[in-house]
């Protein structure tokens, strides 16, 4: 034999040799003489206090039994037994942490290339008191200190040693949580079920998830509070964490109450400590939807309640920022259904949530609560402490803008078919919501109306205070006889309506954007009918008492009807204000002012023949829009020339109001000849 081929033998048999007499002396070591150090050199590592009590021992065993000559490679075993880990100083509550006892198996073949491999770690029995200060501090954080013998901690090299850690066995235990920041105070219990229960008894055949999950094996309750509401529920888990690697998912199901907020999930999470991912299946329901930001951290409007189902999958990046998509979800909002998809990413500088949400069947009053325009009851059913003022009108409950800074959205909302009533006869909606740094933008904000359009734009500034506001409107092809179908009179009537609005303004709520509002509204109406009894069935108590006393009870026809207002600092006034009538014309004037909601305005009736020859004073409407006060002036009318029984005997730009009148009927619109009559007068 060569001498080469006997060294390398002879060095072969040492090291075989050496690796029995390191084995034979792990198995017969007594390694709890090293407990004192291991406490002292943890305990000084982590800044806080750390003592294994019982037995510490190490030996040569695998969790599993795998094929091939892997099998035969020996992993160390270290177990140690009840074992405290302590809190900071700054946490005045007792440990942090009590463990019965944890199994570490430790992969050799990684030592070769500088990679600590921990295939499982089983944890037994493990009790945990979680806390968070007011101040931010918590005590699961550690604090690992620094590199003393570096001038600069960011000059310290990174170690070329790595750990990997594949799985976490567990067993029952308990965790309490208490969070002054989130006044959060609640306690999670884990009981092994007794029985393990299949992963698709739970999800379904069509359930969220794996279906390589495992099974279920332990039962979760949790009890207490979150910011501020009672919080409890129940719930199932797997047994075992996959922590590197996705190939095998952690099983969880839960139904937990929080305040009026109920959630229901099953499905599976991905690499959970690692923050993997999740997909599950997600059921929401509630008293309004802007609660759900106590559970989720997303800015939602308050609405009536609601309930909804869908597909919840995440995925965690903390760099790039997380994703949740909730995808075809169904549900409905109050009597409205809903479906749609919505994703909120975790991006800089501001999360976003953008998606598209679709009703086929919506019931208008749903909405109010979103423009605070619902009842006093209504807001005190969800909570809510605004109310408004029985002497106003105009909604004066406040937009919370500072809520608009923490989230941006792009939303587009659609809804089929509303249901509303004879009294706003609109047929469907479709609106683009933009919310970007502050800044609010509805375009378009659309309706159908009547048998025609309602087309709005509006912005909002919300990062100013008080907030910018601005609203541009246009109605178009408005039918009369559909927005009042209940009125026999105007069956069949050829009247339509065409109006544009253009207003801007500052405040923090409905009625302060208008009450210091500028801007200009026109209004034109092409032929009609108008009657007492159409007044009280709009609910229009002045314009029953003004109809009453200049046409008594009968049904009269209008032929043209123009508006023209300014609108400077809140204060409204007409440029023209005119119905020409078969046999008079009415022109009013005065101001209304809607920062105080005061009405001061007059109405003066030109006769073109005799029926109207008993009034003999114009009629004004004085009080608030909650309180109108109208009457007969004491004055006797004094003038009323022959050139006041046409709509051109009012002087007002005309140009504005030329623009209402429909192309397509053009020939056929009374308004027409007189409008053209009049620009042609203001050109000259």
């Amino acid at each position: 034999m060569k001498r080469t081929p006997r060294i390398a033998i002879g060095a072969l048999a040492v090291l075989a040799g050496l690796i029995v007499v390191l084995m034979v002396f792990v198995s017969l070591f007594d390694w709890n003489l090293l407990k004192p150090t291991v406490n002292r050199q943890v305990s000084a590592a982590i800044q806080r206090p750390f003592e294994i009590r019982g037995e510490l021992g190490l030996d040569w065993s695998r969790p599993d039994s795998p094929s091939g000559w892997r099998g035969w490679i020996p992993w160390p075993h270290v177990h140690a037994g009840d074992i405290v880990l302590g809190n900071p100083d700054y946490v005045k509550a007792g440990d942090m942490a009590h463990v019965q006892r944890v199994d570490v198996w430790l992969a050799p073949l990684g030592l070769l290339s500088r990679r600590v491999t921990i295939p499982r770690i089983a944890v037994h029995r493990p009790d945990a008191g979680l806390v968070r200060l007011a101040d931010g501090r918590d005590n699961w954080t550690f604090d690992l200190g620094s590199d003393e013998s570096a001038s600069d901690p960011e000059d310290a090299e990174p170690s070329s040693w790595t750990v990997v850690i594949d799985e976490l066995v567990f067993d029952e235990g308990t965790v309490t949580y208490d969070d002054a920041t989130l006044d959060a105070d609640f306690t999670v219990t884990i009981d092994p079920l007794g029985k393990p229960v299949p992963f698709a008894q739970i999800a379904g055949g069509d359930g969220a998830g794996d279906p390589a999950a495992g099974d279920y094996v332990f039962g979760v309750r949790v009890e207490g509070r979150y910011k501020g509401a009672p919080l409890s529920g129940t719930g199932r888990m797997g047994g075992m964490l996959a922590l590197r690697g996705g190939d095998r998912p952690f099983p969880i199901q839960a139904d937990v109450h929080s305040g009026s907020t109920r959630v229901q999930v099953a499905g599976t999470l991905i690499k959970p400590l690692d923050f993997g991912g999740a997909d599950l299946d997600v059921s929401f329901s509630g008293e309004s939807l802007d609660n759900l930001e106590r559970l989720t951290g997303v800015t939602l409007p308050a609405t009536p309640a609601y309930a909804t189902d869908g597909h919840l999958s995440a995925r965690f990046d903390v760099i790039k920022g997380s994703r949740f998509s909730y995808r075809d979800f169904n549900g409905r909002i109050g009597d409205s259904d809903i479906r749609g998809t919505l994703v909120y990413d975790q991006a800089a500088p501001r999360p976003k949530l953008s998606g598209e949400l679709i009703s086929d069947q919506l019931l208008f009053s749903d909405l109010a609560p979103l423009i605070g325009a619902d009842s006093n009851a209504d807001k005190a059913d969800r909570g809510e402490d605004a109310r408004q003022p029985a002497d106003k009108v105009l909604p004066v409950e406040r937009f919370d803008t500072e809520a608009w800074s923490l989230m941006d959205a792009d939303v587009r909302f659609t809804a089929k078919s509303i249901q509303h009533g004879d009294t706003l006869p609109l047929s469907d909606i479709h609106a683009h919501l933009v919310l970007d740094d502050g800044e609010l933008l509805l375009d378009p904000l659309r309706f159908g109306m009547a048998g025609g359009e309602l087309n709005t734009t509006l912005r909002l500034a919300g990062r100013t205070d008080p907030m910018v506001g601005r609203v541009d409107l246009h109605a178009r092809r408005l039918q009369l006889d559909e927005i009042m179908p209940a009125v026999e009179a105007l069956e069949g009537s050829l009247g339509q309506i065409n109006g544009d609005a253009t207003l801007s303004g500052t405040g923090n709520s409905v009625a302060d954007l208008l009450g210091g509002s500028n801007g200009r509204l026109t209004v034109l109406l092409d032929r009609g009918w108008i009657s007492r009894n159409l007044m009280e069935l709009a609910g229009l108590n002045v314009g029953n008492y003004v109809v009453g006393k200049l046409f008594g009870d009968e049904p009269t026809r209008i032929n043209c009807a123009a508006a023209d207002l300014t609108v400077d600092d809140g204060r409204v006034r007409p440029n023209v204000f005119v119905f020409d009538t078969e046999n008079a014309v009415i022109n009013i004037t005065g101001t209304t002012h809607f920062a105080d909601e005061s009405l001061d305005l007059k109405i003066a009736p030109a006769s073109k023949g005799a029926r109207l020859l008993t009034l003999r004073s114009p009629l004004y409407v004085h009080g608030t829009y909650a309180d109108p006060a109208p009457g007969v002036e004491a004055a006797p009318l004094v003038a009323r020339a022959a050139a006041a029984i046409t709509l051109g005997a009012v002087a007002t730009p005309a140009a504005a109001l030329l623009a209402l009148v429909s192309p397509t009927a053009a020939d056929e619109n009374q308004c027409a000849p007189v409008l053209q009559r009049l620009q042609a007068r203001d050109d000259s």
